[in-house]
């Protein structure tokens, strides 16, 4: 089933290795899941600290590894970035970052993630997937 989600993805550390500036090796199945998911309707968004050249070295190592991004460091292709009256926040549905709270799941992880919507809830020191958990029917109207 195709759709219009929108990910956000970083460069550096997550699709791969961190070595900025120059450009690391490729994180393992990094361009085979970012394949799938485009292959599937999703619109990534490269979402990275790179600019100038260094930027677009970026663009074109993805690019020779088969990935063309909907946009780049903006949330459409062609967006003109207003500081003065824009958020600089982009608009995408999931961001994907290898220094999200709980660090880097790899690849694997992140399309099953996706792919089951899995979202997660703090428990103590414990960070669960509560939509794996089971949920407790209301009782009454409004608890």
């Amino acid at each position: 089933m195709l759709n219009n989600k929108k990910i956000a993805v970083d460069f550096d550390g997550t699709i791969v290795d961190d070595a900025y500036p120059a450009i690391g090796k490729p994180k393992t199945f990094a361009f085979e899941t970012l394949k799938r998911l485009q292959a599937e309707g999703y619109r990534l968004i490269l979402w990275t600290y790179r600019h100038g050249k260094t930027l677009d070295e970026a663009v074109e190592f993805c690019q020779k590894n088969g990935i063309e991004f909907y946009a780049v460091n903006s949330s459409f292709e062609g967006e003109v970035f207003d500081h003065e009256t824009q958020s600089r926040k982009l608009d995408a549905d999931w961001f994907i970052d290898d220094r999200n709270l709980g660090g880097f799941p790899g690849w694997g992880e992140i399309y099953n993630i996706i792919q089951e919507r899995i979202e997660f809830r703090v428990e103590g020191k414990e960070v669960l997937a509560y939509s794996k958990l089971k949920k407790e029917k209301k009782k009454g109207l409004f608890w």
